[in-house]
């Protein structure tokens, strides 16, 4: 960019998402009460992050801590067999995807815009399985991305900073765990949360094996991700951002037509 720029995105979405949460009544509900909480210790570090450049391993702590406070508070994916495992894979899969929306963050309006895409297809899977909370609780970040797309991307007037992105990232791997669709056998519904973030997944699993094949740091910018290939290859900034958002509003679809089939046929899907 040109001209300075706030990375002012990640306060007002927590402060929307707080001020939804008082107003609604979310709030002091649980699971809610302990995302939030936990959420902020991330909002922290990512404030911390966009003031003094801190470096990967403080952040890296910051996301430890508040996995580790949802995990007390019991939100935990919760596979049949070793609590031990189930914890690992919850560690694994909070910090993977709070890093995953946070390196996807490579152009205005593309990870507030796939948060938002995500966040959508979560509240309309939480109405249908009849989580009304986490529905009105996906529809007030849904509310905060909306806001903060328009003045990303349209606008160009800020950016998300780490203390954006890494508070999406968190607060949504910890949704995606709470939403537990009734009478569908986990087989059948276990990875509908990975094709919700499957864009981000990908894009951070390309950039660490391309920088690892080329002796590079995993957590510094570079000009590798899928939305720099896609420029690379012709296509204008603002289409290629489209294009990424499209192909994760067709995935999502993908997961949640899965979820009407049986457990051999939604996995071979």
């Amino acid at each position: 960019h040109k001209n300075p720029m706030p990375r002012a995105g990640g306060t007002i979405i927590f402060l929307a998402i707080l001020a939804g949460g008082v107003l609604s009544g979310v709030l002091t509900t649980r699971p809610f009460t302990s995302i939030i909480l936990a959420s902020l210790i991330v909002f922290a570090f990512g404030v911390w992050d966009d003031i003094h450049n801190i470096r990967a391993i403080w952040k890296l702590l910051g996301q430890i801590i508040a996995t580790v406070i949802l995990i007390w508070q019991g939100v935990v994916v919760l596979f049949p067999g070793n609590p031990v495992l189930n914890i690992a894979i919850t560690i694994f899969w909070v910090i993977g995807i709070t890093n995953a929306i946070n390196l996807v963050d490579s152009m205005d309006g593309l990870a507030v815009g796939l948060a938002g895409i995500t966040v959508s297809f979560l509240t309309i899977g939480a109405l249908y399985a009849g989580q009304n909370t986490l529905a009105l609780f996906g529809a007030i970040i849904l509310g905060a991305c909306i806001s903060v797309f328009y003045l990303n991307f349209s606008l160009s007037r800020l950016f998300l900073g780490d203390s954006g992105t890494q508070l999406l990232g968190f607060t949504l791997a910890a949704l995606a765990i709470a939403y537990t669709p009734p009478h569908l056998p986990q087989a059948s519904s276990w990875f509908v949360p990975i094709l919700l973030f499957s864009v981000p997944i990908f894009d951070t699993t390309l950039v660490t094996f391309s920088r690892m094949r080329r002796k590079l740091p995993v957590y510094m910018g570079n000009r590798d991700h899928t939305y720099h290939r896609l420029v690379d290859l012709g296509a204008t900034p603002h289409r290629a951002v489209l294009l990424i958002h499209l192909v994760a509003i067709l995935l999502d679809c993908l997961a949640f037509f899965a979820l009407s089939l049986s457990p051999l046929w939604a996995n071979i899907t």
